[in-house]
């Protein structure tokens, strides 16, 4: 798990937008798309790496999830959480997790064996603690949705349910068909344990689109910080086109006039000179 330290300000000089209203800021739009584009170059990166051998462990791939990442964790405060599977450390890169860290837990050999119950425990103690405490902080819990994980990941749903506690729940869910519109999927998530049955938002989002991807959580975040309890996200992904989310987002940024392939090379450059040196 990490908590924040803000590390992705300073990117180059966006092209001015058109003259719009939106509801989310051209600065916070390209912060969104700049963020992405660093996840694909780190997981591409490291891929490379490790596959000639200059790099040892193991690294979850997370080429196709960057926008239902970034969408996540880009407005988390510093003292918020973000608990991970132990070679899961895109989230954390994005919370604040510096490059030379990240780098050396990519060097160091990364197994599962700690188990997902052990850190969905540690992310439901550390929820509980901060409501103890009333300090009004989030713990965002990664998690994929595979049969492997089904009964702890259920418990941790339950637990943070029953006790009303300031946590959310992202799932990735592999889905090549189009993603069900999010006022078809908004519900309650009724999870039973020991006879008690708590209910709590369920969002389905469509987890190409950043855009989608942040206004859920951004209500979430809100929904944890007035003290209303847990939200589950469900990012329905294709992984068949893991290109999709940043051609989506450099689209849209064309269409309100913030995009430039000038831009994009200079943020592209800027990064990979920032990851060698970490290297």
């Amino acid at each position: 798990m990490t908590s924040k330290s803000k590390t992705q300000s300073g990117d180059a000089s966006a092209p001015a937008a058109k003259s719009d209203f939106s509801l989310i800021s051209s600065e916070k739009l390209l912060d969104l798309y700049c963020t992405m584009l660093k996840c694909r170059i780190l997981t591409e990166r490291s891929r490379i790496l490790i596959k000639n051998h200059k790099l040892s462990g193991r690294f979850h791939a997370a080429a196709g999830r960057e926008a239902a990442t970034a969408g996540v964790v880009i407005d988390l405060l510093p003292e918020d959480t973000v608990a991970t599977a132990a070679n899961d450390l895109i989230p954390c890169f994005i919370h604040g997790l510096p490059l030379r860290a990240l780098v050396e837990n990519i060097s160091s050999p990364i197994a599962l064996s700690s188990g997902i119950a052990s850190w969905l425990k540690s992310a439901a103690d550390a929820a509980a603690a901060n409501k103890g405490r009333n300090n009004n902080k989030i713990v965002v819990v990664f998690s994929a949705r595979e049969s492997a994980f089904d009964a702890a990941w259920r418990e941790t749903l339950s637990f943070a349910g029953l006790h009303c506690l300031a946590m959310i729940f992202v799932s990735w869910t592999a889905q090549p068909t189009q993603c069900p519109t999010h006022d078809s999927k908004a519900k309650a998530e009724g999870i039973s344990l020991n006879k008690k049955v708590c209910s709590f938002p369920s969002m389905a989002v469509d987890g190409n689109d950043a855009v989608a991807v942040y206004r859920v959580a951004h209500e979430a975040i809100a929904h944890a910080r007035m003290g209303h309890g847990p939200t589950l996200i469900d990012c329905q992904i294709d992984l068949s086109n893991p290109g999709d989310p940043i051609l989506n987002m450099q689209n849209y940024l064309t269409r309100k006039g913030l995009f430039t392939d000038g831009f994009k090379a200079e943020v592209e450059a800027r990064f990979k000179k920032e990851l060698d040196a970490s290297i």
